[in-house]
C-alpha cells in the first residue's frame, strides 16, 4: 500500500510542467525511499541561502574566483533538484568568472539564480511534507 501512494505521488510531482524543479533524477537515485529524497532537499533547502549570500558577497567584493567556485558548487546541487536552467546559467557564471567576461552579467545570474531558488524551495518543502 506504501508503495502503490509513493508512486502515485511521485507521478503527481513529475508531471507539473510549470516547476522550476524536476526531480527526475533525484527519484531515480534515491528509488522508492522517502528518507533519502527528504535528506537530498534538507541538504538542498540548508545549502541555498549559503550559495546566495557567498554569491552576493562574492559579486560586491569582485572576487570572480570564489564567485566561480561557487557557482561551480551551486551547479551541481541544482541540477541534483532539475532545476536545468539555473544548472546552465551557473555554468556560464562559472565560465564567465573565470575569464572575467561580461562582468555586467554577474548581477543578474545572481539575482535570478535567486528567485529560482526561492520559488525551488518552496516546491520542495511541499513535495517533502507529501513524503
Amino acid at each position: 500500500m506504501i508503495n502503490f501512494l509513493f508512486k502515485t505521488l511521485l507521478t503527481t510531482a513529475l508531471s507539473n510542467q510549470n516547476k522550476i524543479t524536476d526531480l527526475t533524477y533525484l527519484l531515480d537515485v534515491a528509488g522508492d525511499n522517502p528518507d533519502i529524497i527528504k535528506e537530498m532537499i534538507t541538504i538542498f533547502t540548508s545549502q541555498v541561502p549559503e550559495f546566495i549570500e557567498e554569491m552576493n558577497s562574492c559579486y560586491k567584493k569582485a572576487d570572480w574566483y570564489n564567485l566561480s567556485m561557487i557557482a561551480h558548487k551551486a551547479k551541481s546541487s541544482v541540477a541534483i533538484m532539475g532545476m536545468h536552467g539555473q544548472a546552465n546559467a551557473l555554468k556560464d557564471l562559472e565560465l564567465l568568472t573565470k575569464d572575467q567576461k561580461e562582468i555586467d552579467k554577474y548581477e543578474g545570474i545572481i539575482s535570478q539564480f535567486a528567485i529560482d531558488c526561492k520559488i525551488a524551495l518552496t516546491e520542495l518543502e511541499s513535495f517533502k511534507n507529501k513524503l
